[in-house]
């Protein structure tokens, strides 16, 4: 029996893929490692392992530890800081007898920084929204200035990794911006954009060696808690919806094209529409699925195991199509200590009374 290794076990985004690869008719040994054992002791894995954070000195050592004493087939990781740190470990790695399916470190370099990929996007002439690098007081003065919408607001986040809409703000007030830069200690880190709409989508793909495997897009109709937070934006989902359109399938591939020249591995490509109703791509979630990538697997696509059939086996898929194989309109619903539950809109309707 062959055996996978998953990071960040226990966490929402890690227990979608491990629920999604325990679904296997080849009933992989699935094993997972963290380094919150709060979460880690919630994992549906079989062995739970725990070690220290991978910006950590002695992660690498732990790391080791794990892959030589269960010799796992393949290690996938499922947060942007251990993808990042974990890439350049992946000699070491492979050393022990564990396959990985990344992209390139300089990939994965670019996509986990996002003013990197913004650049790679602009270059490409990937229609983006204008970003600033803020270093000083006259940077953000002129991102008001230059990048400011009707009301003078802009967009501000910080470029390094993280997840969740690190740092991000709207605003049109300077002083704030200031401090709320401050705060982060962000000074050369944070980014200043044009504002775009609320509406987003999301476009999950798995390459091989510069062949696209599989693709399906995702809009977002909310997010969780987004109402307790300045921005709205929390990076876990609330309601997902499965959808599909030629333009943003066209973004989305020229999106990871313009980091990658081969691409490999998992590139999710998150857009955000513009006033014209345009999808922008703002950043790639790289090497990882999204939080819930168990929404596709309970509709029929079960995308971690197509990624670790091919990984381990060299097997591709037998789909009706490559890009979007689900119907649109399947709805996701999500809520903190309830079993998340696909529907459609009929069937909601259906279970609500209105008095």
């Amino acid at each position: 029996m062959k055996k996978i290794l998953i990071g960040g076990a226990g966490g929402a985004p890690s227990e979608g893929v491990i629920n999604s690869l325990l679904r296997s008719k080849k009933g992989e040994e699935i094993i997972g490692m963290g380094s919150d054992p709060t979460d880690l002791v919630l994992s549906s894995a079989k062995k739970k392992y725990a070690l220290p954070y991978a910006d950590s000195p002695e992660y690498l050592e732990s790391l080791l530890g794990i892959l030589n004493t269960e010799k796992p087939d393949l290690i996938h990781f499922q947060n942007d800081l251990e993808v990042f740190y974990a890439s350049q470990y992946r000699e070491q790695i492979h050393a022990t007898g564990t396959k990985t399916f990344m992209p390139d470190h300089d990939v994965i370099d670019t996509c986990v920084h996002k003013y990197k990929t913004y650049l790679k996007l602009k270059e490409a002439n990937v229609k983006v929204p204008t970003n600033i690098l803020l270093n000083n007081e006259e940077n953000l003065l002129r991102a008001f200035e230059e990048l400011g919408d009707e009301e003078g607001k802009i967009w501000l986040r910080a470029s390094s990794i993280g997840g969740g809409g690190k740092g991000a703000l709207p605003t049109n007030d300077f002083t704030f911006a200031k401090g709320w830069i401050e705060r982060y200690n962000g000074w050369g880190d944070f980014i200043a954009a044009e504002l775009l709409t609320p509406e987003t989508v999301t476009w999950l793909s798995i390459w091989h060696e510069g062949e696209l495997i599989v693709a399906q897009t995702r809009i977002r109709k909310g997010w969780t808690h987004g109402n307790r937070t300045v921005s709205g934006v929390t990076g876990v989902t609330k309601v997902g919806q499965t959808f599909s359109d030629k333009i943003v399938d066209e973004v989305a591939i020229n999106t990871v094209k313009a980091v990658s020249d081969k691409p490999h591995g998992i590139f999710g490509v998150d857009m955000a529409y513009d006033k014209d109703g345009f999808p922008n791509p703002t950043e790639i979630n790289i090497s990882r699925f999204f939080t819930t990538v168990l929404f596709f697997t309970e509709a029929g696509l079960n995308m971690p195991e197509i990624f670790k059939d091919l990984a381990l086996y060299g097997e591709k898929p037998d789909l009706n199509k490559i890009i979007n194989p689900l119907p649109d309109g399947l709805l996701w619903l999500r809520g903190m200590d309830t079993i998340p539950r696909i529907f459609n809109n009929e069937q909601i309707r259906k279970e609500i009374i209105n008095l």
